[in-house]
C-alpha cells in the first residue's frame, strides 16, 4: 500500500495524506481527522525498515514515549526500561512529546514504521482513539505513570491516591487546615488521582479543603513559582502545600525559600510533595515527600511489554499494577 492509494480512498491529493503523516500540520482539522480515519481502516503505516528487514525478521526495537526528558523522574523511567529490554537483546528508541497531543501522534506513527515490537507510553492527555489496536496495528501496548479512559491496555501506575490520602492526614492531624494543592493539567491521570487523594483525607478528616487554594493546570517549575508567591502573598496564606509531583514541587519551594529570606512569611508554610528529587534533604526547611522508585516503574513495565511479546500474558485481559509508596520527612535543622 502507498501514500497514493491512501489518497484515492480519502479521495484527497497524496500531499494532503504526507502532511497528515507527518504530523497534520497546515490541515484542516476536520479533513486531518477524515484521513487519518482512512489510514486507520486501511491498517497502513510507513515502513521505514522495510529495506533493512527480511520478511518475518522481527526489528528488535522497543519504542518508548516520554513527556519530559529533562525531568530527572522520567529519565529514571527510562533507565529501568532498558534494563530489562536490553536484557533480552533488544534496544529502545525514547521519543519525548512534551504534553504536546499532536506530536505525541506523529511519533506513534514514526515508531510503528520503524516496526517497533512493542509501546512503552507516558500518554499526553485522555484522546484513547490514537491508542486502540487498529491504530496501533496490533502493536502491544503498555501505559506508565498514567492511564487513558476506554484504553484497554496493561498499565503501571503508582500509588497516588493514597500517597497524597496519607501526606494530607498527617498535614491535617498536625492542626493545619488551610492546606494549598498545587497540581498540573486536569487532563493527567495522575493530577486527578492525587487531587482525589487530597480530598478525601479532607472528608475523612470530617471537613473540606479551602478551594480557593486548589491551583491547577501548572506545567513546569516556573509557574508553580509563580502560584505559590501569589499564595504566600495573601491576606490569609496557606500554613501548608501540597505540591503534586517534582517539578511543581521545585517552584514551590524557590518561592517559599524567597519570601522567608524576603521577610513576605515569618514562618514557611509545611510542605508535602510527591515524587522526590535531587537535594530535596537539602530544602532550607522541613518537608515530607511521597516516595517511590521511578526505575522499578519502568522496570515492571517492560517486564509486563515482554511478557505480551514472548506470550506468557496468555489470553489476560488489561492488567494493572500500582507500585507502593512511603513517606520520607526532611528535617532542615539535622540536614536529613
Amino acid at each position: 500500500m502507498t501514500v497514493k492509494d491512501i489518497a484515492r480512498a480519502a479521495e484527497v491529493s497524496p500531499m494532503t495524506v504526507s502532511r497528515v503523516l507527518s504530523g497534520g500540520k497546515n490541515v484542516r482539522p476536520a479533513l486531518r481527522e477524515h484521513v487519518e480515519k482512512v489510514i486507520a481502516e486501511l491498517g497502513y503505516h510507513r515502513n521505514e525498515n522495510a529495506r533493512s528487514l527480511r520478511p518475518g525478521q522481527r526489528s528488535g526495537l522497543v519504542g518508548v514515549l516520554i513527556t519530559n526528558i529533562g525531568n530527572p523522574y522520567y529519565a529514571g523511567v527510562v533507565q529501568g526500561i532498558e534494563q530489562v529490554v536490553a536484557a533480552t537483546g533488544r534496544r529502545i528508541l525514547v521519543a519525548t512529546t512534551n504534553e504536546d497531543a499532536d506530536l505525541e501522534r506523529q511519533l506513534l506513527s514514526d515508531f510503528l514504521g520503524r516496526q517497533v515490537e512493542g509501546l512503552v507510553v507516558v500518554p499526553v492527555g485522555q484522546d484513547a482513539e490514537r491508542f486502540t489496536t487498529a491504530r496501533l496495528n496490533d502493536v502491544p501496548l503498555v501505559l506508565a505513570s498514567r492511564t487513558v479512559a476506554g484504553v484497554a491496555a496493561d498499565a503501571v501506575l503508582i500509588d497516588d491516591v493514597h500517597g497524597a490520602h496519607e501526606a494530607t492526614s498527617l498535614m491535617l492531624e498536625a492542626g493545619h487546615r488551610r492546606i494549598a494543592f498545587l497540581g498540573n493539567k486536569v487532563t493527567v491521570s495522575t493530577g486527578q488521582r492525587r487531587l482525589r487523594g487530597f480530598r478525601d483525607a479532607f472528608a475523612d478528616h470530617g471537613s473540606e479543603p479551602d478551594e480557593s487554594l486548589v491551583v491547577l493546570g501548572l506545567q513546569d517549575t516556573e509557574a508553580a513559582e509563580v502560584a505559590m508567591r501569589d499564595l504566600l502573598g495573601r491576606a490569609e496564606p496557606p500554613s501548608a502545600v501540597f505540591a503534586a509531583n517534582n517539578r511543581i514541587s521545585t517552584g514551590a519551594i524557590r518561592a517559599i525559600a524567597k519570601a522567608t529570606a524576603e521577610g513576605v512569611v515569618a514562618t514557611p508554610p509545611r510542605l508535602s510533595l510527591f515524587d522526590s528529587f535531587d537535594f530535596a534533604d537539602m530544602a532550607p526547611f522541613p518537608l515530607s515527600v511521597v516516595d517511590h522508585d521511578p526505575a522499578e516503574l519502568g522496570r515492571v513495565a517492560a517486564r509486563m511489554l515482554l511478557s505480551r511479546l514472548d506470550g506468557s500474558a496468555g489470553g489476560e485481559g488489561a492488567r494493572l499494577v500500582e507500585l507502593p509508596v512511603h513517606l520520607v520527612h526532611h528535617d532542615a535543622t539535622v540536614g536529613h
